[in-house]
Formats: C-alpha cells, structure tokens, sequence
C-alpha cells in the first residue's frame, strides 16, 4: 500500500514559489491531483513510472498521452542518441527534417505540405492565422466541448480563466457543441461569409454520429471557411495515421502531436499546399509570417518522431494498443457491473483512449468522487487521470492488476456512497477543473 510522498510534498512547495502554478502544464499541476499523491515522478520505464519518492506505478496517464509507444522506448531511444552525437541545432536546416516532412506526408491523406513546432499551441495557433489569411475573415469557430486548442487568446478568451484577454479578441471566436450540427449552422446563419475556419477534434469520447463531421465539411465547403481538424491526441493513436481515417473524412489542416514523437517534442501542421504555403517565401502574395522558432526543428526530437512512426507501423502498435484497451474496458465494465455502480460510474471513447465518468449519489458527475478514484488507485500503485491511455509497453500482468485494484477502489467508493458522500474517505480537497475564473 502506497503511502509516502514526502519528498514529492517538499518539491511541490519548492515549486509553488517558484514557478507559476507550480508546474509548466496546468495539468500536472498540485491542483489536479489528490493529496495522498505523487506530486512528481522521477523516472519511468516502458508502461510504469517512479516517482521522487521511490514508489512505483502502473502509468495510463502516459505524459499526458504524449508518451505514445512507452517510457525509454530503445528504438527511439537511439535514435535520439545517434543524433545527439552530431549536434542539436544549426543555423541552417538538417536533413532530418526533410526525411521527416516526406515520411509524415506519405502517410496522412491530402497532406500536401509540413510545417514543425515544439507545441501543440503553435500549431492550432498557425492553422487559426493561415485560416484567416487564406479567407480573408476574422471569425473563428471552434468546438467549446472538447478540452484543449491552445494557450493564445483566440481559444482562452472563451474560457472562465481568460484574464489578460481583452474583449475585442474574445468576440472573435466563436463556439459549437459535438454532434450538435444545429449550433454549427446557427453559426454560419449569424455569421455568413465570415467564419475563417472551424477548428475541432475528430473526436474525443464521443463518436460523431449522423456524420457529424461530414456535415461540417461540407458547409464550410459552401460557405469558403476552413475546415481543421485537430488529430494532437487521436493521431497515431485511434488509426493510422489518425482518426481521420478511421472516420473517413479529411480537412484541409490537421494539427499533431501527442502521438508523434513518443513523448520527445514534436508537433505538427499540415494540410493543403496553396494554404500553407502562404507561410512560404517563394510566392508573391501577402505573406505570412507562420511559425519561426528557433528549436522547432530540433534534430534529435525530429529523429524520435521519424523512429515513434516507423515503431508504430512495424510493431502493429494500433491494433496491439486497441486490443488491450478491449481487455481493460470489457474487465472494468464487468467490475462496475459486478459492484452495482453502473448509475455512477461510467466508461466510454475508444479503446486506445477511454474515459471513466463519476457520479454523486444523486448521479450528477463529481469532482469528489473523481479524484476519490485517483486517491484509491494510488494506494494500489495505479496512475490513473481519468482516462486510460493503452500503449504497447502496458503488458497483460498490467492489465489485471489494475482491473484488481479497480475492484479494491469500487468497495471504497461504495461504502462512500453509502456513508452520504465522498468526504469521509477523501484526504484533502478534489482536483479543481483546470479552466476556472479563480483559484
């Protein structure tokens, strides 16, 4: 039973007066973890991680999802050392980023032309101006339901944390709900010949049904907006190479990241040539000034990604990766049914990346019971965010031990349950949304 987070407790006060938020994530931050928790990890290794204090752990939060194959995976691994032997950055281009630019476009349909970044901001950001250039308008709409596009104002002026951001930049964008294609036409009726582009994931947790996503193609096809679909978390994870194939649709941008590079730095925006070529410098209009950054191209994080999709390709790694997600979901269903919690506790999304929702006892989702969840898996060295992101390091033993430490959890949640709440079993107070209007 794991119990000691002293050092990471220590760190984390370091940390708070240093650092704002204490974290360079908001979601790694003190706040979106229990108290009776690891605040910060050490080391990790294929499918568990370490953290400061020596405890060990089953990991499915998987950085965030950015670690796409496993912790120190050795293919990569010495990709990235090979290179780090000839030098990290130069003042001219690496042909490394040529050998990754012609691999990423064979492989993602309609891609016709690449552009690299360290973060995902960038390059939503980046598809948000080249939209904007392309059509001439300033109006962006994208989908409010799903979690995160980017730190810049045209995404955060719409959230309840959105100090800094003045007024004029906030009524600008513009917002619709998920298979919820009434409030996308509602928009294009408010705002014909206006909206720049419509920016969402293909999907989260929810499946787009009544083609959903079709749909919105088409009327940004009628209308001249851009259609951008966000693959940051669902690229070379759901499909391959993203869940724009498995749903059969293509956009004229995509934007990548978290499946890329197996947790090394690399993001991606690619899509039509005559728009994002408008960021280039051999044609003769208006000029975009795209993405500039200095380590954008860093050359060992580009031999990661070229090492990450090749590995995903040659080890099956979408069909192992749903194939375990299948095992997980089918075993933590049958726990949650065998503990008569299926009014509280809820899975769903796909099985490389599934969700677990949390209800109260008058089934409304929680907050408390959540991050009781958290605390419980914990003890039984289980890292668990929310979501469970299946990788091919994660092994069978894995599996089972957490589908047993889950039916540990489901007896704690239902004596709270029983005993009218979540307070009398949780240490400390539940994580806190990360988009709030204050602390």
């Amino acid at each position: 039973m794991i119990n000691d987070f002293s050092c990471s407790d220590v760190l984390c006060k370091r940390a708070q007066q240093i650092i704002p938020g204490g974290a360079h994530t908001y979601s790694k931050g003190a706040d979106q973890s229990p108290l009776l928790g690891p605040k910060f990890m050490d080391h990790g290794l294929a499918g568990h991680v370490w953290d400061v204090d020596g405890n060990e752990y089953i990991d499915w939060a998987m950085g965030l999802s950015s670690v796409s194959i496993g912790h120190c995976y050795e293919p990569v691994l010495s990709a990235v050392r090979a290179e780090l032997a000839r030098g990290s950055n130069f003042q001219c281009p690496s042909p490394k980023e040529v050998e990754l630019a012609e691999l990423f476009l064979r492989e993602v349909p309609g891609a016709e032309m690449v552009k690299f970044a360290k973060n995902g901001s960038t390059v939503t950001t980046a598809a948000v101006k080249l939209a904007r250039a392309y059509t001439g308008r300033k109006y962006v709409a994208y989908c409010s339901d799903h979690g995160f596009f980017s730190y810049d104002d045209w995404f955060m002026a719409k959230k309840p944390n959105n100090a800094g951001i003045p007024e004029e930049i906030s009524n600008l964008s513009l917002t619709f709900r998920y298979n919820d294609m009434a409030s996308v036409e509602e928009l294009f009726a408010t705002y014909p010949g206006q909206i720049a582009c419509v920016i969402l994931e293909p999907m989260e947790f929810d499946y787009p049904e009544d083609k959903f996503l079709h749909k919105i193609k088409n009327l940004c096809n009628r209308d001249g907006a851009v259609f951008v679909l966000d693959e940051m978390i669902t690229g070379f994870r759901l499909a391959y190479p993203g869940a724009h194939r498995l749903l059969d649709i293509e956009a004229d941008m995509t934007t990548w990241g978290k499946g890329v590079a197996n947790g090394f730095s690399v993001c991606v925006l690619a899509g039509k040539k005559e728009i994002l070529d408008l960021g280039g410098i051999t044609h003769k209009k208006d000029r975009v000034f795209l993405i500039s950054t200095t380590h954008g191209a860093e050359i060992h994080s580009l031999a990661a990604a070229i090492a990450t999709i090749n590995a995903v390709k040659s080890e099956n790694s979408i069909e192992r990766n749903t194939a375990t997600g299948k095992v997980l979901q089918e075993a933590i269903t049958k726990e949650i049914q065998k503990s008569g919690l299926t009014d509280f506790i809820s899975i769903k999304g796909h099985p490389c990346w599934q969700l677990l929702q949390f209800r109260n006892g008058n089934k409304e989702f929680c907050d408390g019971y959540k991050t009781l969840v958290f605390q419980e898996f914990i003890k039984h060295g289980v890292l668990f965010r929310g979501s469970f992101v299946t990788t091919i390091s994660h092994t069978e033993e894995d599996v089972q031990n957490t589908v047993s430490a889950f039916s540990s959890v489901l007896k704690v949640y239902s004596s709270a349950l029983n005993s009218g709440g979540y307070e009398k079993h949780l240490v400390g107070d539940p994580v806190k949304p990360v988009f709030r209007k204050r602390n």
